[in-house]
């Protein structure tokens, strides 16, 4: 098992992570810092606990944001009409029998 020294609002904390995602966790903690320092500065000096609080809401508020977003485009795109392969076939089976009968036609004159 991995782990990996991140800072988050000026502070280091050990994590523990699986080996090879050291550079992942890491850049989620960068995420999370500057989440952190944003609602820092809005809010001001609330502790560091109650700013940890609330960072994690506002990140959760975003995921959630993005996964309603997600759904709202993956509905659209189940609503595109699928290619019309009917005429597809028909127009293939159209070429076939003009084929056949200029098969025919060529046999016929031979």
């Amino acid at each position: 098992m991995g782990q990996v020294t991140v800072n988050v609002n000026g502070r280091p904390y050990v994590v523990g992570c699986e080996d090879g995602q050291e550079a992942h966790v890491e850049s989620l903690a960068h995420a999370f810092d500057q989440q952190v320092r944003e609602v820092g500065e809005q809010v001001g000096n609330v502790g560091e606990l109650r700013l940890f609080l609330m960072a994690a809401l506002v990140a959760s508020d975003e995921v959630i944001d993005a996964r309603a977003r997600l759904a709202d485009a993956q509905e659209k795109i189940a609503r595109v009409p699928s290619p019309d392969t009917s005429s597809d076939t028909r127009a293939a089976e159209a070429v076939n029998a003009a084929a056949a009968r200029i098969e025919a036609l060529v046999e016929g004159m031979e």
